[in-house]
């Protein structure tokens, strides 16, 4: 069974409203011999003559009464359909939002993000879960709305992402640290006792060694799985933790943070999403709350 012509429904709202090709034809934007023809293929299609000449005018047959309303509505819920997604009203938003991040990110630009969103949009609930690994499984599988890190080589093509800020290296100790409160060199930070983060253990996996030189080689005395834990441990006992520094700016407080010394690479962290959400403006106001969110700490 072959389909029929769906534009058809469009000139034939026009016509039936118009009551006239003349009209219609205007209204359509094409000539009256075409608006004439889809006349024409209007009543073969539905075996009614639908407008009849009465006197110097046309008329609508009963059929086509019955059919004007029903017409009229398919075109616009066409329309309806077809035309770009309006904005939210976020006062009435009532969404939740799944954010996959690693702990420092949550602490740092959490309660911020959590502000902004709380003042616009209080009927949204953010889901802020820790990042175990760089898989992208549940972005694709819609498990995760939104996710930060920094984009690894192997990122499917079919991923967005968007650069949140810049960030660089640190080394953070305590107040009573040895290497507190004086110049830091090569030596004495490589041979301090460190603490990495590894999701694996291993020190060669440690999140800092592909923005370190590759010939550092660091006394690792305990590996853990996250900026905040490195930290935590750094604080109570003579351990150099290396970290990002905007990241994990909340989170150094009350602590002594230094340069490294040795030539180290700057990074970007980005937002990734699903092109599936590109376009969805509750998505996409998400997307701007945290990229602002993030700029303001900059």
């Amino acid at each position: 069974m072959s389909l029929p012509d769906l534009n058809l429904l469009i000139a034939l709202d026009a016509l039936l409203e118009e009551g006239s090709v003349a009209r219609a034809s205007r209204r359509l934007r094409l000539s009256p011999s075409a608006t004439s023809r889809a006349l024409t293929r209007l009543r073969q299609a539905t075996g009614d003559p639908l407008l009849v000449r009465a006197g110097r005018g046309l008329v609508p047959t009963p059929r086509a009464e019955i059919l004007r309303a029903q017409a009229h509505q398919l075109v616009e819920d066409a329309r309806a359909v077809l035309r770009p997604a309006e904005r939210h009203d976020l006062s009435t938003l009532a969404r939740t939002f799944t954010l996959r991040t690693s702990d420092g990110f949550v602490e740092n630009f959490g309660p911020r993000l959590l502000a902004r969103v709380g003042a616009e949009a209080p009927g949204v609930r953010l889901n802020l879960l820790q990042k175990p690994d760089k898989d992208s499984t549940p972005l694709r599988e819609g498990r995760v709305d939104l996710e930060t890190g920094v984009l690894e080589p192997t990122l499917g093509p079919e991923l967005r992402s968007q650069a949140l800020f810049r960030d660089r290296l640190v080394g953070v100790v305590r107040q009573a640290h040895p290497l507190a409160g004086r110049p830091v060199d090569l030596e004495a930070y490589a041979a301090a006792r460190h603490v990495v983060v590894s999701r694996s253990g291993f020190d060669e996996d440690a999140v800092d060694r592909p923005f370190l030189p590759g010939g550092l080689t660091r006394h690792i005395a305990c590996a853990v799985s996250g900026f905040a834990t490195a930290l935590a441990l750094a604080r109570g006992a003579d351990l150099v933790a290396t970290v990002p520094g905007r990241h994990t700016a909340a989170l150094r407080e009350g602590l002594v943070s230094f340069p490294i010394p040795a030539p180290t690479s700057p990074f970007t962290v980005s937002m990734l999403w699903h092109p599936r959400l590109d376009a969805d403006p509750a998505h996409r106001w998400l997307r701007g709350c945290l990229r602002e969110v993030c700029g303001q700490a900059a």
